[in-house]
């Protein structure tokens, strides 16, 4: 497997090679037509990239060449210097040197001496003429090897329709797996278990196609911050760290606008204004920090101030104030509980209306972006500390891990990502408070419902008595937006791999469901939305 470092190396390569074969083409063009503009412009540009990315890289050599030879192209763009006699003699020296420096790099063999080139290139800076050398080609320069890229540019929609493919092909693989072991062929078998391995590398090998390092979008966020620091009369000083965790474009493109949310909250509602910082004993300047990391199988993307924190008893009254929920019951919820409430549609905490925030557009808007990926959102605060958000992503959203189970002999799925645990009870390990049932687990109290129940009832669901809880109980605990609820299910299958397809109409109307998928043994298998499902049980609890 290749480390990122060669990953890095052979991006660079094939950028660096792109941009001396367009340099070619353009400085060819500008000797034809000295005053053709868009080619002038475009070589300065080339240069400029050039030089950044090789900096970046390490390969100062490059760099300090292509830094003098976009000088030398700024002075012909400002009218400084005429593209003609000597001068275009050495840059196209200079072009044809950046390819040769550029091929060794990729052969891992010494560069160049430039020093000459670098002199002739300051003389032509100060308005002297350059030393030229022998006008004639050399050996070397006498119809060049011709190379091309290593690396290939794909559009992500037709990476998207063959991950699709991918997703189609592992259907059928599963299909024909069960049918090999059902026939009991053992040729058949050994055939399946061969398409059950290719179909797997396939399957991880366009899922990687699709990876992006988060940096691409964490770079973005210095001047967003600036901006909001400024409009906000605030100081704020962004750290960025995690930038070449890798994840799915897709999954990147779903949360940009859900981290810009958050970075903007925490700028405009988190970090106080230098005035308060002080008086409360903090650093004029606040702190922000953007950050991503790998937890098992997910990304954790975290946005952490070192702001005021969240006043949970001024979000406990507001929920009361909204009807979110009634006095009494407020009292008796945690701090994690009232937190969730930041999540409902238009609460905000916002005093007055600005460009930045208190217009209606809540957390709630980041919930659903999250909620759509199978993803989590939590927070952590402390008051007068700050806050940390944190963004719990898949990978990928094509295929995901998924707990298989019965249910009135039809097969549902749930998705891992809300999965806490799976625990197996005898009645008498479960106790009714107010009408509902409740368990122990890990030393928490966490609600059970019957979900055939939770399903098919309409209106308040009915008090539990003794009687309706008999015998043991296969319960999956799931966990949404910091509320741990246990599902009653009639059996536990198996846990594996899903591909999701979305619902086709009317049936994708039911909010209950996020999908189906098609199983090994050819039944089609309803995928449970949790986030759904959490949300009617409180809506229908006694």
């Amino acid at each position: 497997m290749k480390s990122r470092e060669q990953e890095y190396r052979e991006i660079f390569m094939s950028e660096a090679l792109e941009y001396y074969d367009a340099m070619s083409q353009h400085i060819s063009e500008l000797e034809r037509n000295p005053q053709d503009q868009p080619s002038l412009n475009e070589l300065f540009r080339l240069m400029h990239n050039l030089k950044s990315n090789s900096r970046a890289m390490g390969f100062t050599e490059i760099g300090e060449v292509a830094h003098h030879m976009e000088t030398i192209f700024g002075l012909i763009r400002d009218k400084q210097r005429d593209f003609s006699g000597s001068l275009a003699k050495v840059l196209f020296s200079g072009v044809d040197t950046l390819g040769t420096m550029i091929r060794a790099i990729g052969e891992e063999k010494p560069l160049p001496d430039v020093t000459m080139l670098l002199d002739n290139l300051d003389k032509l800076v100060r308005g002297e003429e350059p030393e030229l050398a022998d006008d004639d080609l050399s050996d070397e320069d006498a119809n060049r090897k011709l190379e091309l890229s290593d690396l290939v540019y794909i559009q992500i929609k037709k990476l998207d329709h063959l991950l699709n493919l991918v997703g189609e092909l592992i259907i059928d693989r599963d299909r024909i797996l069960t049918l090999s072991k059902e026939i009991g062929n053992t040729a058949l078998q050994n055939t399946a278990a061969h398409l059950f391995r290719i179909t797997d590398e396939l399957q991880y090998s366009v899922m990687d196609a699709r990876l992006v390092n988060v940096g691409s979008l964490l770079n973005k966020f210095p001047r967003v911050v600036r901006d909001v620091a400024t409009a906000e009369h605030k100081q704020v000083e962004l750290t960025l760290s995690g930038q070449d965790i890798q994840i799915d474009r897709n999954i990147l493109q779903i949360i940009t606008d859900a981290l810009l949310h958050l970075v903007r909250n925490a700028v405009a509602h988190g970090i106080e204004t230098p005035d308060e910082r002080v008086k409360a004993g903090k650093p004029a300047e606040g702190q922000l920090r953007l950050s991503a990391q790998t937890e098992r199988d997910d990304v954790l993307i975290q946005v952490t101030d070192d702001g005021k924190g969240i006043n949970v008893e001024q979000v406990r009254r507001k929920a009361v104030e909204r009807g979110l929920v009634s006095k009494q019951v407020a009292k008796t919820l945690d701090e994690d509980a009232v937190r969730a409430f930041l999540f409902e549609p238009g609460f905000s905490m916002a005093k007055e209306v600005t460009e930045i925030s208190g217009r209606g557009v809540g957390l709630d808007v980041v919930k659903l972006a999250i909620d759509s990926l199978g993803g989590q959102l939590r927070v952590d605060s402390k008051l007068g500390e700050g806050t940390t958000f944190t963004l719990v992503l898949p990978t990928s959203i094509a295929v995901k891990g998924a707990l298989l189970f019965e249910l009135d002999d039809r097969s549902y799925a749930i998705p891992l990502m809300h999965t806490d645990s799976v625990v197996s009870l005898m009645s008498e390990q479960l106790h009714i408070v107010g009408g509902m049932l409740m368990a122990g687990i890990q030393g928490e109290n966490v609600p059970v419902v019957s979900l055939k129940h939770l399903l098919h009832g309409e209106g308040p669901m009915q008090p539990v008595v003794r009687a309706q809880v008999q015998g043991r109980h296969d319960i999956i605990i799931i966990d949404y937006n910091n509320r741990k609820l246990g599902l009653i299910v009639d059996r536990f299958l198996r846990q594996q791999d899903i591909v999701i397809k979305p619902m086709s109409k009317p049936l994708d109307t039911i909010e209950l469901f996020g999908g189906v998928t098609l199983l090994g043994s050819g039944q089609v298998c309803l995928v449970l939305d949790v986030p759904a499902l959490t949300r009617l049980f409180l809506a229908r609890r006694p």
